[in-house]
């Protein structure tokens, strides 16, 4: 279905502007090909390789037969509310109005209550917003901006650092980067001990408080159709619908399963509100949150959102493994 969409949409020239209003929120995926380059998918897409590199968070030019590439910028979704404009959510979201219409496909500044909107990742982002007191009381903190290819640990030893600090001057979270996201980098005199400690006990808990607001938020919507290119309640597929949730209390993380998988940290088996992946095509195809008890619930494309035991023939036989936004 996927494939016959995006070669009509690219025969007409008009790729997803059919989708207009609420479908915004449809993605621009694509599937590598047997012959398939970076090279002609670039040209096909008129794209540069760098940015579809830069949005899937590739290393090299590498790509293989039914990998899932994302066409669009690394971005979270917003669903417009009441007394909204394109310019206020613009405004809050430290992007501009051009850049929203293009990502979307829209036509003019009409939207409304309701629809999905792709807002896309800027290098202003809240790590920095939240630490700009922190930057401003100790002039010795430096600023760096995440490459490809980049994770925590490798910028900690680059920096002379440690990942703890990183977190603690940057109010992470999680181990989490993207691309394009300003981190400050603390000079060797300033994170005590005792900060350390308490920022990582303090990151514990707030991580598993997070965990549980999300498998809240996941069964509020038990039963909601599955809808291919669905991001909103009247119907989800299954990296929409977890974009959805996450989305509600207040984490954000990128909308196909292929940028998911890239952007999150592996882990040897999963925890409450962790992703679990699975392998419906080639390659991580989709997604699940896990909820414990060897359980997790998801938008599958015959049931809508369901809760499935990891143990089911059908998806056991598919698992890739688990990875964590926390």
């Amino acid at each position: 279905m996927k494939k016959q969409l995006l070669t009509i949409a690219t025969a007409t020239g008009l790729l997803f502007t059919a989708f207009q209003g609420n479908a915004s929120a449809h993605e621009k995926n694509y599937k590598v090909k047997s012959g398939d380059s970076l090279s002609k998918i670039s040209k096909t897409y008129n794209l540069t390789v760098a940015k579809i590199k830069e949005y899937n968070g590739l290393t090299t030019d590498f790509i293989k037969v039914g990998q899932n590439l994302s066409l669009l910028p690394i971005h979270t979704h917003y669903t417009v509310r009441s007394g909204d404009s394109l310019s206020k959510i613009a405004k809050a979201k430290n992007t501009t109005v051009a850049k929203l219409k293009e990502i979307n496909n829209l036509k003019s500044d009409a939207i409304k209550i309701g629809q999905s909107l792709m807002i896309p990742s800027t290098k202003t982002t809240s790590s920095t917003g939240n630490t700009t007191s922190s930057a401003s009381s100790n002039t010795a903190n430096t600023h760096y901006t995440v490459q490809s290819g980049d994770s925590l640990s490798k910028i900690a030893k680059a920096k002379n650092t440690t990942v703890a600090k990183l977190k603690e001057i940057n109010n992470l979270k999680s181990d989490v980067i993207k691309i394009g996201q300003s981190l400050i980098i603390p000079s060797t005199k300033t994170t005590s001990s005792t900060g350390s400690i308490s920022s990582s006990t303090g990151s514990t808990s707030s991580s598993t408080a997070k965990a549980s607001a999300v498998v809240a938020e996941a069964k509020k919507y038990i039963g909601v159709p599955y809808v291919w290119g669905g991001s909103t309640p009247s119907g989800f597929d299954c990296s929409g619908y977890v974009n959805y949730v996450f989305n509600k209390v207040g984490i954000s993380i990128p909308r196909t399963v292929a940028t998911i998988w890239n952007a999150t940290k592996t882990v040897s088996s999963p925890k409450v509100g962790d992703f679990v992946f699975y392998e419906t095509g080639t390659g991580p195809s989709h997604l699940g949150i896990y909820i414990g008890n060897n359980q997790f619930i998801h938008s599958g494309s015959s049931t809508g959102v369901t809760i499935t035991s990891m143990s089911n023939s059908y998806w056991s036989s598919r698992y890739l493994g688990a990875k964590t936004a926390f």
